[in-house]
């Protein structure tokens, strides 16, 4: 669900917003801005995410396995 705000802006900032993003777009633009700073990520879930991407699980392995041969190598 969505909430309108309503804020205040110095006048150069808001033509500046509207010049550069576009007058249909700033509300978008300061939620994409805000979001990251007042929304905490769920981490579980992003574990899940990225344990489900097998292309991505399998490079991880790959480069752990590599990463290990090289310390022993190291070593020696």
């Amino acid at each position: 669900m969505q909430k309108k705000l309503t804020i205040t802006v110095d006048e150069e900032v808001y033509e500046g917003l509207k010049e550069v993003i576009g007058p249909r777009k700033i509300s978008r633009f300061i939620e994409d801005l805000v979001r990251p700073h007042v929304i905490k990520p769920k981490l579980d879930m992003e574990y899940k995410k990225m344990a489900e991407d097998e292309l991505r699980e399998t490079e991880a392995h790959d480069w752990a396995e590599a990463t290990l041969k090289d310390a022993f190598d190291e070593a020696r």
